[in-house]
């Protein structure tokens, strides 16, 4: 997006090619949608913090966890699985609410103190397109870290392969649609890069936590279950946990998640500005 606030930003060469690709028919939008991601994808490479933080950490963690004999242990509760199988969903939740909430609004907060946002209003670029750029770019980074998650986890440390394919993919997909549009949200509240870093993670360590990084959910106290149950992070993650240890989840955790891919996603239309 630099190109876009420099080289294509009103005035310039690569501004002129886009403006005149969006007035050529509607067969062509792809060409100019395509640079919009293209300019996404720089601007990301720039900045490879951001990449490794969203499927570094979590890898790290896995290893770690992985290669502690406490983690392989057996316990109560955890229905015949060990510790390490139980807490792979949640290093997967992990990496997803570290994508949508640190590394999808902050450069669209950049682009806002930047000025960039402003000087694409005055070209006839939809303001979806911007959002929908981002989105693309944080999902494909989010595909990185989950292929390499639960690769990892299978290969190298024997976590049972998935019993249910469909409700695994189902819960992923559900999960990103409602925590994506929370990090719209942030990026439409937060003046500048910095303000979205922070309410980035006030948003995020709450949510990890009812997903059960610090206390599985399996040994939450009940109540403190009942309330993760109705968290983002918390329905995800035992849809998600259902889904590749035992079979296809319940209704309840999917329409929860569905709820906040709603609710979210319109507030994140309704509220996100140029300015």
């Amino acid at each position: 997006m630099t190109a876009l606030a420099t080289r294509g930003g009103p005035g310039g060469s690569s501004s002129r090619g886009l403006v005149s690709h969006l007035r050529l028919p509607s067969r062509r939008w792809r060409i100019a949608f395509g640079k919009i991601v293209h300019n996404d994808v720089r601007l990301a490479y720039r900045r490879p913090g951001a990449l490794i933080a969203g499927f570094g950490i979590p890898v790290l963690l896995m290893v770690i966890f992985g290669e502690l004999p406490a983690f392989h242990e057996i316990v109560a509760g955890f229905g015949g699985f060990d510790i390490y199988d139980a807490y792979v969903p949640t290093l997967a939740m992990f990496a997803l609410a570290m994508i949508a909430l640190l590394g999808l609004p902050m450069p669209l907060a950049s682009y806002r103190e930047l000025g960039v946002l402003r000087r694409l209003s005055t070209t006839p670029v939809p303001r979806s397109w911007l959002l929908a750029s981002q989105g693309v770019v944080q999902l494909g980074v989010a595909v990185v870290a989950l292929v390499i998650l639960f690769t990892v986890s299978i290969t190298a440390f024997g976590t049972p392969a998935p019993v249910s394919i469909g409700g695994m993919l189902l819960s992923l997909a559900l999960c990103v649609a409602g925590l994506f549009p929370i990090g719209l949200l942030v990026a439409a509240v937060a003046k500048t890069a910095n303000a979205a870093s922070i309410i980035g993670r006030i948003a995020f360590f709450p949510m990890i936590f009812f997903a059960g990084l610090w206390l599985p959910r399996a040994l939450m106290p009940h109540w403190l279950l009942d309330i993760s149950n109705f968290t983002p992070l918390g329905a995800a993650d035992g849809a998600l946990q259902t889904s590749m240890l035992t079979g296809f989840p319940a209704t309840q955790p999917l329409l929860v998640m569905a709820g906040y891919a709603l609710v979210f996603g319109f507030l994140a239309r309704r509220f996100f500005r140029w300015e």
